[in-house]
């Protein structure tokens, strides 16, 4: 080394030193010791490698188009991590865990203003040129700007990390977090986390030993643990089935995952250089040993080692040296198709991707091609990239009503033929399809298709243009074919392994034109063209596409990738069109595809959960068997008892995400208090610790609102979650819908629960006050201002009615509770208040009651109602007054119903006791003294006979009026003794129904909605906190084992579904459980009762054997459940 260097000083003497080195240009880079590490700046400005055995560190400028310029530095202790930026800061953490950063241009060292240099295991810069680092100490991550002030960095922000997770990988504004056999991402800008893969295997990982390794983009996530190889769909949100590395065939099958993707750039970097050697790098050499000269240097090259990929480049080490890979020239060279390709065009794939040789030019070998299953990796949708296929179609369209086409693509050639709603598709080898073309005899034969499709696609419709899935570019699918018609646009696929054609995509349209089949329009079809295929991927199926063809229909059924993209379509199509079987194909597929991989496949449950309003409405059974079959599950192959502290209470429940904290809007160190509290309640004071089982909530992204939305139509007439939609008991009957209402009531319903009944405490106090207060203890302001307060705030509450009931007129005029708000409007508003008592369980319960056995007897109620009418027009009709009368003036006359005549009448009574038989006072008269003058009066009257005052029939004698007799009679038993305690029985059977606490959490999850609907935010609505798509929750073990058992004992331990898993838990709560196969013994009850139905036909001998086979088939009957 030059003695000419420059030395920066340190004060802590366990950072690393940096020297500048003046180099040599003439000698290799670290004086020809191995690279060991190597990275990249976010925008590929600079690239730093680093030689652990000289601890040199050299910078290159790789941002020009000329070889890379370097400098050498030294550091003076060993580095576990570099890191360099686009301005060519360089930071790095040596094995002490001590953080050094400085500045190459200027060589000083950069200091940080939040927090010391220990502890640290992670560090990189993002593309907006932050500084990001992961301290171990305190699990903090902090972000910095680079803008120095004061020889400092400031921290912008930063964000607590829970103590059980580790960072696996920061990539651009992700972070990679591991926990319990778990792999998360959690976003910085929008944070939301999602799980990404979920192990049944035990993952030993460290910050320090990685053996996770991640790279993305925006379409996938790829891993690698271990050897085992996983890809995660960021549309679909499932990882595809792992594939194991060192099994041979999972090895063929990365291979052509790996060729077929066009991701080999992408990809490589996963697997470490022990990996690709074994995998594929011998084979490399000797293909090119055969077909090229290949130099004795890159015979004993070694293979490309600590690759880094970013946007247009790799960098890779190669014997000391940095090679620089340009994506896209490289892919360029590869002959990438769709078929599951050779060993040796994938070998030549990946010898172009790492030494740069062209050797499709070399001459050809022979391929020796292996069959075999198709992985779920060859299945997934890498590229969607048929739009600008599509555009260029839309401006080639043209009508042709009958048609009849050609279409040569690599080495087969597609004929269309269509006409008269059909169309026929065949495929054909190309070199035999030629010959018979270039064959001019006359009785040449038809060339044999590979395969043919006839698909009726309807009448009334003609083409507007076919065209190849651009085979110009060599990364797509060439085997796809577009047909654009008047009523929608089809892809077909061709599938050389299956030699079959497939419908892969359809989408009805109806494109309008004019009766003489030309296109006057074509700018306005081709904008409309353009509207419905806007976005850069191929929109959903609409509902006409799946009437319209029961083909797509069995597609989607049958393909794993497809179900979960338009399963909730298709499922909600079933559902309007009431196809039974189609439903149940859904449900069972979905059921099963969970089971099979019950850690990563929860997304199909979705398909379900999403469509339980429209079942609700038309098919609820299907709701109390999802409820019946999935309750206390969980995503994992086995269950797990946990100790946790008595705060962690029975049904506690929380999303699985890593709740990391945002501690840059806050005092951070407030939050640090509150940690410390936190740990100070549960760790000293409480030392009682109760087992717990988590389970899952089957409902996944049931409470999940659309993320796509209108602030100003959000705020008017907000979009829907199924969890506001549906109002299912069923729902709530198992622990996992109590746990649902627990979660929503915990994170945000309690307190805004809270707020309003705050606000309306405030108006009915205002209002009280103003109303009731004399006027010598307020005076006229004060009530003024309290009657004014009383107006504003009870619009406020007016105006959320309002809302409501523009959201759902019809949900608003059946709710029974809104009986009550008009109620307190009109009368007294202190019945309002009363009504907030109902989100209480203690009474709540009592509201439930009183709501549901309202609705129940409402019915009989309406009965009652009418048989009172009908008695009252029949009193009406016997004692209303026959004559004209006025109650101001006697007029005398002989009508025993005049009320003149029957009010009573007051008699002298002379001192030798005779009476004088002349009135000697009469009480006036009125509305009483006759009630059925008026048949409103008469209606009122039978009313309160019927509540046991019978005063206003006691003005006439009985014994003169026999038919009033008999009307009182029969009014007396048929109503007030036998429908009056009818209705008493009723009530009671009603109360003892609904005496439950299904039916409070049914209210509750109303209240809950109407805050969701009303009173959050559009944004609140989306957030991840509250609105998880999947909900975990706790329950005590002694607590579940008392409830399987009580199931058991009801016979509502349903285990159609999930029979291992739901074993496991009874396994781990010591219950011995011998369930009676309900299948098996209805097919044996009906043999017994076709034997004895044939009885009677047979002779003595005869019934001897049929009761002996009676008795053994009784004998095959399981015997009855154990428990213990």
């Amino acid at each position: 080394m030059s003695s000419n260097s420059i030395k920066i000083e340190i004060d802590n003497n366990n950072i690393s030193s940096i020297k500048k080195i003046e180099s040599d240009d003439n000698k290799s880079p670290h004086n020809g010791k191995p690279i060991t590490k190597i990275e990249i700046s976010p925008n590929e400005e600079y690239l730093v490698t680093y030689s652990e055995d000289d601890h040199s560190i050299v910078v290159w400028n790789i941002k020009d188009k000329d070889p890379p310029k370097s400098e050498l530095f030294v550091s003076d202790k060993s580095l576990s991590q570099i890191a360099i930026s686009d301005d060519k800061k360089f930071a790095h953490i040596n094995y002490d865990e001590y953080l050094g950063i400085y500045d190459m241009k200027n060589n000083h060292e950069i200091k940080l203003d939040c927090d010391d240099n220990y502890k640290y295991c992670y560090c990189t810069f993002n593309l907006e040129g932050e500084f990001m680092s992961h301290e171990v100490k305190d699990n903090m991550i902090y972000i910095y700007s680079t803008q120095i002030k004061n020889n400092k960095w400031n921290c912008n922000r930063m964000y607590k990390i829970p103590e059980d997770f580790n960072i696996i990988d920061i990539i651009e504004y992700n972070i990679y977090l591991f926990s319990n056999n778990t792999i998360y991402e959690y976003n910085l800008i929008t944070e939301k986390t999602v799980r990404i893969f979920k192990s049944n295997e035990k993952i030993v990982y460290t910050s320090y030993d990685k053996k996770i390794r991640i790279s993305s983009n925006e379409k996938l996530i790829c891993i690698r643990i271990n050897y085992k190889f996983v890809v995660y769909s960021i549309e679909f949100e499932i990882p595809f089935t792992p594939l194991d590395i060192d099994n041979i065939n999972n090895d063929i099958q990365l291979r052509n995952f790996m060729y077929r993707s066009g991701l080999i750039p992408f990809l490589i970097p996963l697997f470490n250089y022990g990996i690709i050697k074994e995998l594929y790098w011998n084979e490399c050499l000797d293909l090119l040993n055969k077909e090229v000269q290949l130099s004795e240097e890159f015979q004993t090259e070694s293979l490309l080692d600590k690759i880094r990929t970013k946007t247009k480049y790799a960098f890779g080490i190669q014997g000391g040296h940095i090679l620089k890979i340009e994506h896209k020239k490289v892919l360029a060279t590869m002959n990438l198709k769709f078929e599951i390709p050779d060993e040796t065009a994938i070998s030549h794939a990946i010898i172009n991707w790492y030494l740069n040789i062209d050797v499709n030019n070399v001459n050809n070998v022979n391929i020796n091609k292996k069959t075999y299953e198709t992985h779920d990796l060859l299945n997934i949708n890498f590229v969607n990239l048929y739009m600008d296929t599509i555009y260029a179609l839309f401006q080639e369209i043209n009508i042709k009503k009958n048609v009849e086409l050609e279409l040569t693509q690599n080495l087969i050639v597609w004929k269309i033929i269509f006409g008269d709603g059909m169309i026929k598709l065949r495929v054909y080898n190309k070199d035999k399809y030629d010959t018979y073309k270039r064959d001019t005899k006359e009785d040449k034969k038809d060339p044999i298709p590979i395969c043919v499709k006839v698909e009726n696609i309807g009448a009334d419709q003609y083409i507007l243009g076919t065209k190849l899935f651009n085979d110009s570019d060599k990364l797509f699918n060439d085997s796809d074919i577009i047909v654009l018609t008047t009523k929608g646009l089809y892809i077909y696929n061709f599938n050389e392994n299956k030699q079959s054609i497939s419908l892969s995509y359809l989408y009805s349209m109806n494109i309008s034109i004019s009766g003489s089949l030309e296109i006057d329009n074509k700018d306005d079809i081709v904008k409309q063209l353009k509207e419905v295929f806007s976005k850069p991927t191929l929109p959903l199926s609409n509902y006409d596409s799946l009437k319209g063809c029961d083909g797509w229909v069995s597609y989607i059924i049958d393909n794993k990738e497809r179900l979960l993209k338009y399963g909730v379509e298709l499922l909600t199509f079933a559902i309007v069109e009431h196809k039974l079987d189609l439903i149940e194909d859904i449900y069972k597929k979905c059921m099963n595809y969970y089971k099979d991989d019950l850690e990563n496949n929860r997304m199909f449950l979705s398909i379900i959960t999403s469509t339980i309003p429209l079942l609700s409405k038309c098919y609820p059974d299907y709701i109390s068997r999802f409820s019946s079959e999935t309750t206390m599950i969980t995503d994992s192959s086995f269950y797990s008892i946990e100790y946790y502290n008595n705060n962690n209470s029975h049904l506690y429940s929380t999303s699985e995400y890593p709740q990391i904290i945002n501690l840059t809007k806050s005092i951070w160190w407030c939050k640090y208090i509150l940690l410390i509290s936190k740990f100070v309640k549960e760790e000293i004071f409480n030392h009682t610790k109760t087992p717990t089982i988590m389970f899952m909530s089957p409902y996944i992204k049931f409470i999940n609102y659309p993320q796509e939305y209108n602030w100003i139509k959000e705020l008017i007439k907000s979009q829907p979650s199924p969890f506001v939609e549906t109002i299912n008991q069923d729902i709530y009957k198992t622990w996992d819908g109590e746990a649902l209402i627990d979660f929503k009531w915990n994170n945000y319903g309690k307190y805004y629960y809270t707020l309003i009944w705050i606000v309306y405490i405030v108006f009915l106090g205002c209002f009280t006050a103003a109303a009731t207060i004399p006027q010598q203890y307020l005076d006229e302001d004060t009530q003024n201002q309290l009657l004014i307060a009383s107006i504003m705030l009870g619009f406020i509450h007016l105006s959320f009615e309002i809302r409501q009931f523009i959201y759902d007129p019809i949900r608003w005029l059946r709710n029974f509770w809104n009986i009550f708000d008009i109620i307190a409007i009109l009368l007294p508003i202190d019945i309002k208040f009363l009504l907030f008592f109902r989100v209480f369980e203690s009474f709540g319960i009592y509201f439930a009651i009183m709501i549901s056995v309202g609705k129940q007897i409402a019915s009989f109620l309406v009965v009652l109602f009418i048989i009172i009418i009908s008695f009252a027009h029949t009193f009406y009709i016997l004692l209303s007054p026959k004559s004209n009368f006025s109650f101001e003036k006697n007029e005398n006359n002989d009508d025993p119903n005049n009320p003149w005549n029957i009010t009573p009448a007051y008699y002298q009574v002379f001192e030798n006791g005779t009476v004088n038989q002349n009135q000697y006072m009469i009480k006036l008269p009125d509305g009483n003294t006759n009630m059925f003058v008026d048949f409103g009066t008469a209606i009122f009257a039978m009313y309160l006979f019927l509540t046991g005052d019978s005063s206003a029939l006691s003005n006439w004698t009985y014994k003169g009026n026999p038919s009033l007799v008999i009307l009182i009679v029969i009014f007396s038993l048929l109503i007030v003794v036998y429908l009056m305690n009818l209705l008493i029985g009723l009530l009671n059977n009603a109360i003892e129904k609904d005496n439950n606490k299904t039916s409070y959490l049914v209210q509750k999850a109303e209240i809950l909605a109407e805050i969701e609907l009303l009173y959050l935010l559009p944004h609140q609505r989306r957030w991840q906190k509250w609105f998880p798509d999947v909900i975990y929750y706790y329950a005590d073990a002694d607590k579940v084992r008392q409830k399987i058992k009580e199931m058991i004992k009801e016979s509502e331990w349903n285990i159609d579904e999930f029979l291992e898993l739901k074993k496991n838990l009874l396994d781990k709560l010591n219950i011995q459980h011998n369930p009676v196969d309900e299948a098996n013994l209805q097919d044996i009850s009906k043999e017994i009762r076709d034997l004895r139905s044939k009885l009677p036909q047979h002779s003595e001998a005869t019934l001897q054997d049929i009761l002996n086979e009676i008795r053994d088939l009784r004998s095959k009957l399981p015997q009855q459940p154990a428990e213990s």
